[in-house]
């Protein structure tokens, strides 16, 4: 005897559709957006509440910005990701968020976010704006694109880096800008990498700019971008104007943090084909936790600790 699939009322039907936005928003990637507090932390003014309240305002006006983005790319991108191996299960390319209420749904977002943006502050509030085209501009055009697919992502954290500063008024370290967008291009590269192993000989059909790498390319421009971010940092934590700025000549005793987090990250690229999700990582690999926080306490302790 065959069983009958029981159809869903209308009230269960929302519900379903209201957890898939929910969880289009991509939530577990707005890790992302904690680029937007290195300016004020390096800056040495995130102890004063009004500068701690500004950032962790911004903080949330970029995670809803990037949540409208996350859920427009897979209105965009439903074809592919429906032939996929996981992003298939993603709420929109399963079917079970309807694109025309996505498409609706993010706009609304979207603009509450720039709103929001221009009311914390005129410079942010443009920010927010570039923010939005970057990624607009990638996910029509810019990521089929080899090399510059990589540059526009970067781009996309340099922004976030950039808002962290105009939204509490302080200046960053162009030192500091060049180590972000070294990592941004460090983890913009590995997720290729990923992509490329993972969908084989179909990857190409998945995204053209696929098309133009090979594992070797690749990972010749990971090594690259890798040791620059390491010198990168190493140049700006043992700055003498760095050291003068910050008032403290310990800045360095950070580095070994950061060669470790390297060190690892491609620990997991090259001997457990992960790397293609850097926020999951960021949530799920215990020795990568571990060395944030060291870092980050480390950081604190050296810039806030007199």
């Amino acid at each position: 005897m065959k069983s009958e699939a029981v159809p869903m009322s209308k009230g269960m039907q929302l519900a379903s559709v209201l957890a898939g936005l929910a969880q289009s928003l991509r939530p577990q990637q707005w890790t992302k957006n904690g680029f937007i507090f290195l300016a004020p932390l390096f800056a040495h003014q995130l102890h004063h509440r009004q500068v701690l309240a500004e950032t962790l305002a911004a903080f949330a006006l970029f995670c809803t910005l990037s949540g409208a983005v996350y859920v427009l790319n897979d209105v965009i991108d439903l074809p592919r990701d429906a032939a996929h191996p996981e992003k298939r299960h993603r709420p929109i390319a399963s079917g079970r968020v309807p694109p025309a209420v996505a498409v609706v749904f993010a706009f609304l977002l979207a603009a509450a976010a720039v709103g929001g943006s221009f009311l914390l502050s005129l410079s942010f509030g443009w920010t927010a704006v570039g923010y939005l085209a970057n990624n607009l501009v990638y996910s029509f055009w810019i990521k089929h694109i080899a090399i510059l697919d990589v540059m526009s992502v970067a781009a996309g954290f340099l922004l976030r880096a950039v808002a962290g500063g105009f939204a509490v008024r302080v200046p960053i370290s162009y030192w500091l800008l060049l180590c972000m967008t070294m990592l941004a291009l460090f983890l913009a590269l590995c997720k290729r990498r990923q992509e490329l192993t993972l969908l084989e000989g179909d990857a190409a059909n998945h995204r053209a700019s696929l098309r133009e790498y090979t594992l070797q390319f690749l990972d010749h421009m990971i090594t690259v971008v890798a040791a620059s971010t390491l010198m990168a940092y190493s140049l700006y934590a043992l700055s003498p104007d760095v050291r003068e700025k910050l008032g403290t000549p310990y800045l360095g005793l950070t580095i070994p943090f950061v060669v470790y987090g390297m060190f690892r990250y491609l620990y997991l690229v090259h001997m457990k084909g992960e790397g293609g999700n850097p926020s999951r990582l960021l949530l799920e690999d215990r020795p990568t936790q571990l060395n944030l926080l060291l870092w980050g306490g480390t950081a604190l302790l050296m810039i806030y600790w007199r």
